[in-house]
């Protein structure tokens, strides 16, 4: 640990507020009656419904989502016994993660005793504050008997972390290592080098899943626990060998796995050549692994490896566990983690680890497309599936196993519910998602020439959402495809600077030229926009090649919705195009217009920009509520632009009394209901608030959205284009896969109507 490093560490825990967790209420408590309801004499009422009905704790209580991370810091992390005091930022730790990951609330106790009938006594003592208990870093072999001792006294989940977490991260990577290798559970020859809690909890866990005791050769700092040691406890001698091997060296002749959770160093890269063809080798030892990746790969080019470390392939990090397998439990209001539910969670993880990683992951871990496979056999801690993943498996096994007492009857609610808890419940995207999957266009990626457009293609290809068609030099975009291993194998590349699409580059520019030759294009100068992509791609929607279209990440906004205006045009009926932006956020989505187009649209275009914007919200199911932002609320400032929106708001209720609209009103009165309804009940917004902002003038409403977007961790979806004939759109510079992704989408969707419209099917 470097100096830098080791300053940075006290600062974390020291500036500002000390330590890495506060309390925070829950309930209002800035008036005199709701001090009276959280305190006395309000809280009475559920003190005594709770002594009539015990179990009404977790209804008018925090219990049912808070855990006790206790230690007696006789075994932190690899520093060994440093006492309770020393332990806390380790148990703070934990608490944090625990909120991160899985939304529970912690209360860390850190407990000055070590023995253990007095321990367990205390920790039984204070359950009843708790739904669940983390057992942490308490030595072995007496976390054996405290776990066991608590656990047969409570009727909540406990769990002694070090030893199951390891145990269910593991097994998960056991199982896809094996799927990779072709090798059977119930055949494979396991070394086991250390025998503290992990490992004797590891093991327990691999012969639950399959593996044979007898196949399992575990050793001590003492050597290999075979059958004529009498130094033996009684946890080690469940693994006492027949095997005559005595020495690491010896034991692992034939072994298809070595486990390491003992010391730096302790397996050397020669011994490795005595294992068996395609080894397992999981060197766990912190923070400097029993052997180096880079030392075993030197001998060993068939080797499937993992470590305990974040810098290298293959983590195994206890955080893929205890987070969700408590949120799981808990949910369940299960009486105890029993084995069924440690199983279905590293069934879970194995399972998650093969489906495609999400692009946010690739960036966490800077690479360009992770996939199952030799060095990727576990998920990454920051992949925000793991929730919904592991959580309801665990779940599930707790009610199959009969330990559940609150049954889930709806498992797509409780999915939902878990998303949210994370703020990643996205019900807008997923409609979108849903409707370019009943339907999927063909999409023309007019920047194909670049990895992030070509991720989203394969993101969205192999999600069946749209049908990619990639634009661009066909070497180049061949050569990336293969360089980064992009499953793109069948999608189409249109490459028009290619002699084969003369013919067509020759119909397009006949086309242009017959729509444009009174504004100034020659057939000579529409051939040569046609050897440009964003002549080119508009062109193939425009003649029926393709449904949509997307481009802008490496070119200038203008460029392209310039030629998109001169190539498919405006709608019949409108007047000019729009720019509209959606905010995701935890609430819901906000829409923002015209950001992008109009630079000081009239009262009629302002009209016009409203409609447009409220027709394209109304696509996604939802009733859009209208607010003309300004800095007048209703006539209080004058000035000439709070009077355009005063005319454009007063033709929009006269024409279309049913829209919601408003204004002109400030931001923050636009935004608050009670604000709304206490000082303007007149408006039309009256009874809700706004979820759409029509701005004034052009420089506000791009100032306002890229200020959200840089400022705050709401997910922004745009340029929306509003107007144009067919399905064409514009991606921000610079987009990252996931916003190119959701423009895809879009612009399925708008495609989509599109279609209706010819169809005379009443999508405007």
């Amino acid at each position: 640990m470097d100096n830098l490093f080791r300053k940075d560490a006290f600062n974390y825990h020291a500036q500002g507020r000390p330590g890495k967790l506060e309390v925070i209420p829950t309930k209002p408590y800035s008036t005199k009656r709701d001090l009276s309801l959280a305190y006395t004499p309000g809280v009475a009422e559920p003190c005594l419904a709770i002594k009539d009905n015990t179990d009404d704790v977790y209804k008018y209580t925090a219990k049912g989502n808070l855990v006790a991370v206790i230690s007696n810091g006789t075994a932190v992390l690899g520093l060994g016994d440093i006492g309770p005091e020393a332990s806390k930022p380790v148990m703070e730790g934990k608490g944090l993660l625990f909120k991160v990951f899985a939304d529970i609330d912690v209360f860390d106790i850190e407990i000055k005793e070590k023995n253990v009938d007095k321990l367990v006594e205390a920790i039984i003592a204070i359950a009843p504050t708790f739904g669940g208990i983390n057992l942490e870093d308490i030595k072995a072999p007496e976390c054996f008997e405290v776990e066991d001792r608590v656990k047969a006294a409570l009727d909540i989940p406990v769990m002694h972390d070090d030893q199951h977490g390891t145990a269910i991260i593991t097994s998960a990577g056991l199982l896809n290592a094996l799927e990779i290798n072709g090798k059977k559970i119930d055949e494979i020859k396991i070394v086991v080098n250390g025998a503290g809690a992990s490992a004797i909890s590891c093991s327990r866990l691999y012969i639950k899943s399959g593996v044979r005791r007898e196949n399992i050769i575990m050793l001590d700092s003492k050597g290999v626990i075979h059958k004529d040691r009498t130094d033996l406890n009684e946890t080690k001698k469940q693994f006492i060998t027949d095997s005559p091997a005595r020495t690491l060296e010896e034991a692992l002749d034939g072994a298809d796995m070595f486990l390491g959770l003992s010391a730096a160093g302790a397996l050397k890269k020669e011994w490795l050549k005595k294992m068996a063809p395609n080894p397992i080798v999981f060197a766990l030892a912190n923070p400097v692994p029993e052997i180096l990746p880079e030392e075993a790969e030197s001998v060993r080019d068939d080797i499937i490896m993992a470590t305990g470390r974040s810098d290298y392939n293959n983590q195994i990090n206890n955080v893929l566990g205890f987070p969700f397998i408590f949120r799981g439990a808990m949910d369940v209001k299960a009486t105890a983690i029993n084995d069924e539910m440690k199983l279905a969670a590293s069934v879970a993880l194995a399972e998650l680890a093969k489906l495609p990683v999400p692009e946010e992951v690739n960036i966490a871990f800077q690479t360009t497309n992770l996939k199952f496979g030799h060095d990727y056999i576990i998920p990454k801690p920051t992949d925000p599936r793991l929730i919904e993943h592991v959580a309801p498996a665990v779940a599930k096994a707790a009610m199959d196993s009969g330990v559940a007492r609150r049954p889930i009857e709806d498992w797509a609610k409780y999915k939902e519910e878990l998303r949210k808890r994370l703020g990643i419940s996205n019900p807008l995207i997923r409609q979108i998602k849903m409707s370019a999957k009943r339907d999927p266009k063909r999409v023309v990626f007019a920047e194909a020439e670049n990895y992030k457009m070509l991720k989203a293609a394969e993101i969205v290809y192999n999600e069946q959402l749209a049908v990619p068609i990639l634009l661009g030099n066909r070497d180049v975009i061949e050569e990336i495809i293969e360089t980064n291993d992009l499953e793109l194998k069948g999608v189409k590349i249109v490459d028009p600077r290619e002699d084969s699409e003369k013919t067509r580059r020759d119909e397009f520019a006949k086309i242009l030229w017959r729509s444009r030759q009174r504004k100034g294009v020659t057939f000579h100068s529409a051939q040569e926009m046609m050897l440009h992509r964003n002549y080119f791609s508009p062109m193939m929607v425009e003649a029926g090649h393709a449904d949509a279209m997307i481009s802008g990440l490496v070119r200038h906004y203008a460029d392209v919705l310039k030629p998109a205006l001169e190539v498919v045009g405006k709608k019949e009926e409108a007047k000019i195009v729009s720019g509209m932006y959606i905010i995701n956020t935890k609430e819901g989505p906000y829409f923002l217009a015209d950001c992008t187009v109009n630079k000081n649209p009239t009262v009629d275009e302002m009209v016009e920009i409203t409609l447009q914007t409220a027709f394209a919200i109304e696509q996604f199911k939802i009733k859009p509520r209208i607010a003309f932002v300004s800095y007048s609320n209703f006539g209080s400032n004058d000035g000439n632009i709070p009077q355009k929106q005063r005319e454009a708001v007063g033709i929009l209720h006269r024409d279309y009394p049913d829209l919601v609209v408003d204004g002109e009103m400030q931001v923050n009165v636009a935004l608050s209901e009670e604000i709304i309804n206490e000082t303007f009940p007149f408006s039309k917004l009256a009874g809700g608030k706004a979820n759409t902002l029509i701005f004034p003038y052009l420089t506000a409403g791009n100032i306002a959205y890229k200020l959200l977007q840089t400022m705050s961790k709401f997910e922004v979806i745009g340029p929306v284009i509003n107007g144009l004939s067919k399905s064409v759109h514009v991606l921000p510079i610079g987009a990252s896969v996931s916003e190119i992704v959701n423009m895809v989408m879009i612009a399925v969707m708008d495609a989509q109507c599109v279609e209706k419209r010819a169809k005379g099917e009443g999508c405007r």
